[in-house]
């Protein structure tokens, strides 16, 4: 008895043959298409179960024959597959309905884990696509290559589509902003305001006006009337970064507009409504907080339906390489200067480097450096001691190695972390595979 049927839709065939023969294996009734065209027609006819599909297509983008495939069953899963690794669109398949998002090469213990997924879980209209249109959302806003970021970006493609508190959690400078800024933005609030409060730069009764207003005379200094965040926001988001700061007095009448959508200014006895969304960022673990008591645990609760926790910098290496070329773009943008690059030497030393100020840190030193920096590249030596300034400035810190040290000691642990995946560790390291087997030769890297 098979366990379901699965449409294929790829223009790669040598790939649509091997998909076939491990799906066919694995039980299943598998059909094969290499066109959109041919897919479409062979989804009508056969009536899927589940579609695999290739989002770059030579007759049709992907994205349109996933918007096909929802409308004419808004409960079929689809699973997109990409050689391209961009969170706009991880963000776009996932806002338009695709149940799973995987890149190319294929990992088929991965696929398999999602076709099994797709099939015992069937998730009728939690991914939805949404039919107004697609909003605006600055590409390549949010960088990353790293399975924890395409998973982040899924995330986001279905939260931007409701209306639920989120929590953003992680280390300072990893982007927690630029996240709630891109769930705003590519939502149906997306022409409405995006209002940021940073609680810990605010205290005590101020705070408490930014949020939610004050009349006249409520307070010294209070010489007018003044609407609060929750107030001008409208029906749009009000983003609270470092909500761990905010007073555990102040944390009551939090509690109270998250639950009624409702609050009173500062001074006055009118109840006043909101529809806002609030999506909360820390730094810190509210948890630990929750069991100080020094944060409400009903608040934490009303804040964590939904969590995004962003890993720090030295979590995610892989993602230097884009990271660097995409903030020494906007760095060159922003000093009117050409394009600037970094030597690959360098790069290794940057993957090396533990980040402490995560993706802020970063673009800090590239900034740095590309002032002093005349030509097109910025060279080696300008960068290293920008690095180990930094370095120098944390506890412990020990002096890095030579060059061919660094470039072995990082081979080996993407190698290990890979486990040994050739293909895959190429694709990290920026380098060919004949490259990568001959420094595993030259510096006799062997499995741990």
């Amino acid at each position: 008895m098979s366990k379901g049927k699965i449409l294929i839709i790829d223009d790669d065939t040598s790939q649509l043959e091997l998909l076939r023969i491990f799906l066919s294996r694995k039980g299943y009734i598998v059909h094969c298409a290499s066109t959109a065209k041919e897919g479409l027609k062979d989804g009508n006819r056969l009536k899927p179960d589940l579609v695999i599909l290739d989002i770059r297509l030579p007759d049709m983008d992907g994205i349109e024959v996933l918007q096909h495939f929802k409308k004419d069953n808004k409960k079929i899963n689809v699973i997109m597959i990409t050689a391209y690794h961009d969170m706009e669109t991880t963000v776009k398949a996932m806002r338009f309905g695709a149940y799973d998002y995987i890149t190319k090469p294929i990992d088929v213990e991965e696929l398999q884990k999602a076709v099994t997924r797709a099939f015992t879980f069937a998730r009728a209209g939690e991914l939805e696509a949404n039919a107004q249109g697609e909003a605006h959302l600055q590409k390549g806003s949010l960088i990353g290559a790293s399975k924890s970021m395409q998973e982040i970006f899924k995330v986001m493609g279905v939260l931007c589509q409701n209306n639920v508190t989120v929590l953003i959690e992680g280390e300072t400078g990893t982007g927690k902003e630029l996240i709630a800024r891109a769930i705003h933005s590519y939502g149906p609030r997306k022409d409405h305001a995006f209002m940021a409060i940073d609680c810990s730069t605010i205290v005590g009764t101020l705070l408490e006006s930014e949020l939610f207003g004050h009349e006249k005379g409520a307070f010294t200094g209070a010489a007018c009337i003044k609407k609060g965040r929750f107030e001008l926001a409208g029906d749009g988001t009000v983003f609270l970064d470092e909500i761990g700061e905010v007073p555990i007095e102040l944390q009551a009448k939090l509690l109270r507009f998250l639950q009624e959508k409702e609050f009173q200014r500062i001074g006055a006895e009118k109840t006043l409504k909101s529809k806002a969304r609030v999506i909360a960022a820390t730094n810190r673990n509210l948890w630990e907080m929750v069991q100080a008591h020094s944060f409400r645990e009903d608040l934490y609760y009303r804040l964590s339906v939904a969590k995004i926790y962003v890993p720090p910098l030295r979590e995610r290496r892989e993602d230097i390489p884009l990271l660097v070329k995409h903030l020494l773009n906007k760095v060159s943008s922003e000093l009117g200067k050409s394009t600037l690059q970094v030597e690959q030497n360098t790069i290794i030393r940057m993957m090396e480097h533990d980040w402490p100020g995560n993706i802020r840190e970063l673009e800090n030193i590239l900034l740095s450096a590309a002032v002093m920096t005349q030509g097109d590249i910025i060279p080696e030596y300008v960068i290293i001691p920008l690095l180990t300034r930094e370095t120098d400035k944390q506890p412990g810190a020990v002096p890095h190695g030579s060059l061919q040290e660094v470039e072995k000691e990082h081979i080996s642990k993407v190698l290990n972390h890979t486990g040994w995946h050739v293909t895959k560790t190429a694709q990290i390291l920026g380098i060919s595979r004949p490259t990568l087997r001959a420094k595993i030769r030259q510096y006799k890297i062997e499995p741990k």
